[in-house]
């Protein structure tokens, strides 16, 4: 597959009471054409301000900067507002973590699902309409034409989510950029979402980057992972190489912490991996994790390169001085308190 979205070295930089908040610090990734890219990492690691970056959509004292940011051959990176209101919702899409904040409330469900498609040249009010009555349907949706008259607080958080969803898919995109989108559902609702979104990217061919901070969710929906910690991508993968053989010793705290039926027994602690994730106000050098690390030794006070192995046909990197150490050290968890 051909490489959709290619970015290269963005970082983003937040201006505070306490300084200068690096929230992204210098990230590398690639999107493939119609491939699941899953950014998996804990709160605060910089995935959402990535996702706002891409879409043009950061705040207005963020700054933001990129060696480049090309999608489909185009450079992102310095179009004007005019040029990338363009691209929004025609080209790329989002679908937010919180429908209800996400959908106007002074507006039916029809005029929202219908807005983006009608600034296309050439397109009718019926044809948008047709459109969204569709997506609707095939999001699972009942009464569709019944729901186009309705207003968001009529419906349901998993139904809203829907709605954002069939939005998203309105201008049949090239890229989705999907924010934790089941994060306020149910795990019954959430499961039934996740596996829509995974059945609809397929049948539409369209290239998703999905954000989650569950590898769960990671693990039935992703084709590829970059999992981030502290601004950066510390590891990036296909799904199958990073739970059968993660490089990065972050990623192996994460998968060391998971509950595993048949083998954690029952009303035992959990793991965790020690420590806080570091502030990245003011000057952040060397290896964020070294704090938290049982490898971490003087070598991790300067910042570690990107690693490449694997083949060329399944390439992994991970970003650590110590990636030669087979195993994660039982000394490196601690028992839950």
């Amino acid at each position: 597959m051909s490489v959709l979205l290619d970015v290269k070295n963005l970082k983003v930089d937040l201006p505070t009471e306490r300084g200068t908040l690096h929230a992204v610090r210098g990230i590398d990734f690639q999107v493939r054409r119609g491939e699941m890219l899953c950014l998996v990492g804990e709160s605060g690691c910089g995935k959402s301000m990535t996702s706002l970056a891409l879409m043009g959509l950061l705040p207005r004292k963020a700054q933001c900067s990129a060696d480049h940011i090309r999608f489909d051959g185009m450079e992102l990176n310095g179009m004007s507002e005019k040029q990338l209101r363009q691209l929004r919702g025609k080209r790329m899409s989002m679908i937010f973590q919180e429908p209800m904040t996400s959908l106007n409330p002074a507006y039916t469900l029809g005029n929202q699902l219908c807005e983006a498609m009608l600034q296309q040249p050439g397109v009718t009010r019926a044809e948008a309409r047709e459109r969204a009555l569709y997506l609707l349907h095939r999001t699972g949706i009942t009464n569709a034409e019944d729901r186009l008259r309705q207003y968001p607080h009529q419906l349901s958080g998993g139904l809203r989510q829907r709605v954002m969803i069939a939005m998203s898919l309105m201008c049949n995109p090239d890229l989705i950029i999907a924010d934790e989108p089941t994060t306020a559902l149910d795990v019954t609702i959430q499961a039934q979402i996740l596996r829509m979104i995974r059945e609809l990217q397929q049948e539409f061919g369209t290239a998703v980057i999905f954000i989650t901070h569950d590898l769960g969710v990671v693990s039935r929906i992703a084709d590829r992972v970059a999992v981030m910690y502290a601004g950066q991508v510390v590891e990036t993968t296909d799904v199958g190489s990073l739970f059968a053989q993660p490089r990065h010793p972050y990623t192996r705290g994460l998968l060391n912490c998971i509950p595993v039926r048949g083998k954690t027994p029952p009303g035992s602690r959990l793991q965790a991996i020690p420590g806080v994730v570091p502030s990245l106000v003011g000057q952040v050098s060397g290896c964020a994790f070294r704090n938290r690390c049982a490898l971490a030794d003087s070598v991790c006070e300067s910042d570690p390169p990107m690693v490449q192995q694997g083949s060329a046909a399944a390439p992994h990197a991970a970003r650590c001085h110590k990636l030669d150490v087979p195993v994660f050290p039982a000394s490196a968890m601690e028992v839950a308190a």
